[in-house]
Protein backbone atom coordinates (compact mmCIF):
# COMPACT_ATOMS: atom_id res chain seq x y z
CA UNK A 1 0.00 0.00 0.00
CA UNK A 2 1.18 3.39 -1.05
CA UNK A 3 2.91 5.57 1.88
CA UNK A 4 0.32 8.27 2.10
CA UNK A 5 -2.45 5.60 0.96
CA UNK A 6 -1.78 3.84 4.33
CA UNK A 7 -1.69 7.12 6.53
CA UNK A 8 -5.10 7.74 5.51
CA UNK A 9 -6.82 4.49 6.19
CA UNK A 10 -4.80 4.97 9.58
CA UNK A 11 -7.08 8.34 9.84
CA UNK A 12 -10.21 7.01 8.27
CA UNK A 13 -10.21 4.14 10.94
CA UNK A 14 -10.21 6.73 13.69
CA UNK A 15 -12.86 8.72 12.25
CA UNK A 16 -14.69 5.21 12.00
CA UNK A 17 -14.22 4.36 15.94
CA UNK A 18 -15.17 7.91 16.69
CA UNK A 19 -18.66 7.31 14.60
CA UNK A 20 -19.23 3.49 15.53
CA UNK A 21 -19.16 4.59 19.20
CA UNK A 22 -21.82 7.89 19.04
CA UNK A 23 -23.81 5.38 17.02
CA UNK A 24 -24.57 3.16 20.15
CA UNK A 25 -26.33 6.23 21.39
CA UNK A 26 -27.93 8.75 18.57
CA UNK A 27 -30.01 10.31 21.17
CA UNK A 28 -27.37 11.94 23.44
CA UNK A 29 -26.18 13.63 19.79
CA UNK A 30 -26.01 17.53 19.86
CA UNK A 31 -27.20 18.17 16.64
CA UNK A 32 -27.42 21.65 14.62
CA UNK A 33 -28.53 23.18 11.44
CA UNK A 34 -26.50 24.47 9.13
CA UNK A 35 -29.04 25.22 6.97
CA UNK A 36 -32.53 23.36 5.48
CA UNK A 37 -31.93 20.10 5.05
CA UNK A 38 -28.28 20.37 6.37
CA UNK A 39 -26.92 18.60 9.83
CA UNK A 40 -23.85 18.73 11.64
CA UNK A 41 -23.10 16.90 14.70
CA UNK A 42 -20.29 16.80 17.52
CA UNK A 43 -19.39 13.90 15.48
CA UNK A 44 -18.60 15.18 12.37
CA UNK A 45 -16.16 17.89 13.82
CA UNK A 46 -14.98 15.03 16.52
CA UNK A 47 -14.24 12.92 13.31
CA UNK A 48 -12.87 15.42 11.41
CA UNK A 49 -10.35 16.80 13.73
CA UNK A 50 -9.44 13.06 14.39
CA UNK A 51 -8.28 12.77 10.39
CA UNK A 52 -7.06 16.59 10.43
CA UNK A 53 -4.75 15.50 13.08
CA UNK A 54 -3.15 11.98 11.98
CA UNK A 55 -2.36 13.51 8.07
CA UNK A 56 -1.40 16.92 9.25
CA UNK A 57 1.61 15.00 12.12
CA UNK A 58 2.48 12.71 8.85
CA UNK A 59 2.58 15.53 6.33
CA UNK A 60 2.83 18.84 7.94
CA UNK A 61 3.41 20.74 4.67
CA UNK A 62 0.06 19.64 2.88
CA UNK A 63 -3.15 21.79 2.43
CA UNK A 64 -6.60 20.58 4.22
CA UNK A 65 -9.84 21.57 2.44
CA UNK A 66 -12.64 19.59 4.85
CA UNK A 67 -16.46 19.85 5.15
CA UNK A 68 -16.63 21.54 8.85
CA UNK A 69 -13.22 23.29 8.68
CA UNK A 70 -12.89 24.62 5.46
CA UNK A 71 -9.11 24.87 3.36
CA UNK A 72 -6.39 25.13 5.63
CA UNK A 73 -2.51 25.99 4.07
CA UNK A 74 -1.41 26.12 0.87
CA UNK A 75 0.30 23.14 -0.66
CA UNK A 76 0.55 20.78 -4.27
CA UNK A 77 -0.76 17.97 -1.53
CA UNK A 78 -4.52 18.82 -0.96
CA UNK A 79 -5.92 16.15 1.42
CA UNK A 80 -10.21 17.03 0.75
CA UNK A 81 -12.14 15.04 3.76
CA UNK A 82 -15.55 14.33 4.15
CA UNK A 83 -15.87 13.13 7.68
CA UNK A 84 -19.29 11.42 8.09
CA UNK A 85 -20.93 11.94 4.82
CA UNK A 86 -24.76 11.32 5.41
CA UNK A 87 -24.72 12.85 8.74
CA UNK A 88 -29.33 12.47 8.46
CA UNK A 89 -28.96 9.30 7.83
CA UNK A 90 -26.73 8.79 10.55
CA UNK A 91 -28.89 11.11 13.06
CA UNK A 92 -31.42 8.68 12.27
CA UNK A 93 -29.71 5.28 12.81
CA UNK A 94 -30.14 4.60 8.89
CA UNK A 95 -27.23 2.83 8.43
CA UNK A 96 -25.39 4.29 5.43
CA UNK A 97 -22.98 6.69 5.84
CA UNK A 98 -19.26 6.98 5.67
CA UNK A 99 -15.72 9.02 5.75
CA UNK A 100 -14.41 9.84 2.59
CA UNK A 101 -10.53 11.09 2.58
CA UNK A 102 -9.11 12.02 -0.93
CA UNK A 103 -5.26 13.36 -2.04
CA UNK A 104 -5.74 15.79 -4.83
CA UNK A 105 -2.00 16.50 -5.99
CA UNK A 106 -1.49 19.19 -8.50
CA UNK A 107 -5.45 19.12 -9.81
CA UNK A 108 -5.15 15.47 -9.75
CA UNK A 109 -6.41 13.01 -7.27
CA UNK A 110 -4.25 10.40 -6.29
CA UNK A 111 -5.04 8.47 -2.82
CA UNK A 112 -8.50 7.55 -1.89
CA UNK A 113 -10.02 5.89 1.07
CA UNK A 114 -13.89 5.44 1.64
CA UNK A 115 -14.58 3.79 4.96
CA UNK A 116 -17.87 2.30 6.25
CA UNK A 117 -17.84 1.82 9.73
CA UNK A 118 -20.79 0.41 10.55
CA UNK A 119 -20.37 -2.37 8.00
CA UNK A 120 -16.20 -2.34 8.38
CA UNK A 121 -16.11 -1.56 4.65
CA UNK A 122 -12.59 -0.09 3.81
CA UNK A 123 -12.53 0.88 -0.36
CA UNK A 124 -9.35 2.44 -1.35
CA UNK A 125 -7.50 3.31 -4.32
CA UNK A 126 -4.14 4.72 -5.59
CA UNK A 127 -3.91 6.38 -9.34
CA UNK A 128 -2.60 3.60 -11.17
CA UNK A 129 -2.66 0.65 -8.95
CA UNK A 130 -6.48 -0.24 -8.95
CA UNK A 131 -9.51 -0.61 -6.63
CA UNK A 132 -9.96 -2.29 -3.36
CA UNK A 133 -12.61 -3.64 -1.13
CA UNK A 134 -10.95 -5.06 2.05
CA UNK A 135 -7.64 -5.50 0.06
CA UNK A 136 -9.85 -7.55 -2.63
CA UNK A 137 -9.69 -6.17 -5.92
CA UNK A 138 -12.75 -4.51 -7.17
CA UNK A 139 -14.19 -3.91 -10.71
CA UNK A 140 -17.40 -1.63 -11.87
CA UNK A 141 -19.79 -4.63 -12.84
CA UNK A 142 -20.15 -6.24 -16.36
CA UNK A 143 -24.04 -4.72 -16.88
CA UNK A 144 -24.12 -3.22 -20.94
CA UNK A 145 -27.51 -1.92 -21.28
CA UNK A 146 -29.48 0.58 -19.01
CA UNK A 147 -32.01 -1.30 -19.39
CA UNK A 148 -30.70 -4.15 -16.78
CA UNK A 149 -28.67 -1.31 -14.86
CA UNK A 150 -29.60 -0.35 -11.31
CA UNK A 151 -28.46 3.19 -10.33
CA UNK A 152 -27.75 5.04 -7.65
CA UNK A 153 -28.85 9.08 -7.30
CA UNK A 154 -29.35 11.51 -4.41
CA UNK A 155 -31.64 14.29 -4.51
CA UNK A 156 -31.15 17.80 -5.06
CA UNK A 157 -31.44 18.59 -0.85
CA UNK A 158 -29.78 21.60 -1.43
CA UNK A 159 -30.17 23.63 -4.98
CA UNK A 160 -34.61 23.10 -4.42
CA UNK A 161 -34.00 25.09 -7.92
CA UNK A 162 -33.14 23.00 -9.85
CA UNK A 163 -35.69 19.78 -8.66
CA UNK A 164 -37.75 20.38 -11.83
CA UNK A 165 -34.73 19.64 -13.86
CA UNK A 166 -34.14 16.81 -11.49
CA UNK A 167 -36.88 15.06 -11.46
CA UNK A 168 -37.16 14.73 -15.21
CA UNK A 169 -34.23 13.11 -15.26
CA UNK A 170 -35.44 11.15 -12.83
CA UNK A 171 -38.76 10.36 -14.48
CA UNK A 172 -36.73 9.17 -17.61
CA UNK A 173 -34.22 6.97 -15.65
CA UNK A 174 -36.73 5.19 -13.86
CA UNK A 175 -38.32 3.90 -17.16
CA UNK A 176 -35.43 3.37 -18.68
CA UNK A 177 -33.93 1.13 -15.78
CA UNK A 178 -34.29 -2.11 -13.47
CA UNK A 179 -34.00 0.66 -10.44
CA UNK A 180 -33.30 3.96 -8.80
CA UNK A 181 -31.63 4.01 -5.67
CA UNK A 182 -31.39 6.79 -3.76
CA UNK A 183 -29.35 5.96 -0.28
CA UNK A 184 -28.09 9.47 1.28
CA UNK A 185 -24.52 9.35 1.24
CA UNK A 186 -22.76 10.25 -2.08
CA UNK A 187 -19.27 8.82 -1.39
CA UNK A 188 -20.54 5.84 -0.20
CA UNK A 189 -22.73 5.36 -3.53
CA UNK A 190 -19.87 6.23 -5.75
CA UNK A 191 -17.52 3.69 -3.63
CA UNK A 192 -20.75 1.05 -4.38
CA UNK A 193 -20.36 1.83 -8.20
CA UNK A 194 -16.61 1.00 -8.41
CA UNK A 195 -17.45 -2.37 -6.19
CA UNK A 196 -20.51 -3.31 -8.81
CA UNK A 197 -22.97 -3.04 -6.61
CA UNK A 198 -24.41 -0.13 -8.93
CA UNK A 199 -23.82 0.40 -12.02
CA UNK A 200 -24.05 4.36 -12.56
CA UNK A 201 -24.91 7.10 -10.09
CA UNK A 202 -25.59 10.95 -10.59
CA UNK A 203 -26.43 13.98 -8.79
CA UNK A 204 -26.37 17.58 -8.63
CA UNK A 205 -24.78 20.17 -6.24
CA UNK A 206 -22.47 17.80 -4.65
CA UNK A 207 -18.98 19.72 -3.06
CA UNK A 208 -15.38 18.48 -3.82
CA UNK A 209 -15.63 15.86 -0.89
CA UNK A 210 -17.90 13.97 -1.98
CA UNK A 211 -16.60 12.89 -4.82
CA UNK A 212 -12.72 13.22 -4.65
CA UNK A 213 -12.18 9.68 -3.42
CA UNK A 214 -15.36 8.17 -4.92
CA UNK A 215 -14.55 9.41 -8.77
CA UNK A 216 -10.66 8.01 -8.36
CA UNK A 217 -12.06 4.47 -7.19
CA UNK A 218 -14.48 4.21 -10.23
CA UNK A 219 -11.38 5.05 -12.58
CA UNK A 220 -9.46 2.43 -10.92
CA UNK A 221 -11.94 -0.07 -11.01
CA UNK A 222 -12.74 0.24 -14.62
CA UNK A 223 -15.32 2.53 -15.02
CA UNK A 224 -15.71 6.27 -16.20
CA UNK A 225 -16.56 9.44 -13.96
CA UNK A 226 -17.48 13.19 -15.76
CA UNK A 227 -19.71 16.37 -15.78
CA UNK A 228 -22.83 16.95 -16.64
CA UNK A 229 -20.69 17.93 -19.91
CA UNK A 230 -19.31 15.23 -20.57
CA UNK A 231 -15.57 16.25 -19.36
CA UNK A 232 -13.77 16.32 -16.14
CA UNK A 233 -14.98 19.18 -14.05
CA UNK A 234 -16.77 17.73 -12.00
CA UNK A 235 -14.96 18.49 -9.08
CA UNK A 236 -15.68 22.30 -9.59
CA UNK A 237 -18.79 22.23 -10.56
CA UNK A 238 -20.76 19.64 -8.16
CA UNK A 239 -22.43 17.76 -10.85
CA UNK A 240 -21.37 14.47 -11.35
CA UNK A 241 -22.46 11.25 -13.87
CA UNK A 242 -20.71 7.98 -13.53
CA UNK A 243 -20.87 4.44 -14.37
CA UNK A 244 -19.97 1.00 -16.32
CA UNK A 245 -18.01 1.68 -19.87
CA UNK A 246 -21.84 0.86 -21.25
CA UNK A 247 -24.50 2.87 -18.81
CA UNK A 248 -21.89 5.64 -18.34
CA UNK A 249 -22.77 6.81 -22.62
CA UNK A 250 -26.83 6.37 -22.14
CA UNK A 251 -26.95 7.96 -18.65
CA UNK A 252 -25.06 10.68 -19.52
CA UNK A 253 -27.39 10.95 -22.59
CA UNK A 254 -30.17 11.75 -20.30
CA UNK A 255 -29.04 13.89 -17.66
CA UNK A 256 -27.48 16.79 -21.01
CA UNK A 257 -31.01 16.24 -22.39
CA UNK A 258 -32.82 17.45 -19.52
CA UNK A 259 -30.25 20.58 -18.68
CA UNK A 260 -31.93 24.11 -18.87
CA UNK A 261 -28.61 25.94 -18.45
Amino acid sequence: MHPMLNIAVKAARRAGAIINRAAQDIDALTVSTKRHNDFVTEVDQAAEQAVIQILLKAFPDHAILAEESGAQGKSDYVWIIDPLDGTTNFIHGFPQYCVSIGLRHKGTVTQAVIYDPGRNELYTATRGHGAYLNDRRIRVSKRRQLDDALIGTGFPFREVPNIREYMSVLREVMGRTAGVRRAGAAALDLAYVAAGRLDGFWETGLAPWDMAAGSLMIQEAGGLVSDFDGDGNYLDSGNIVTGTPKVFAPLLQIVAAHRTK
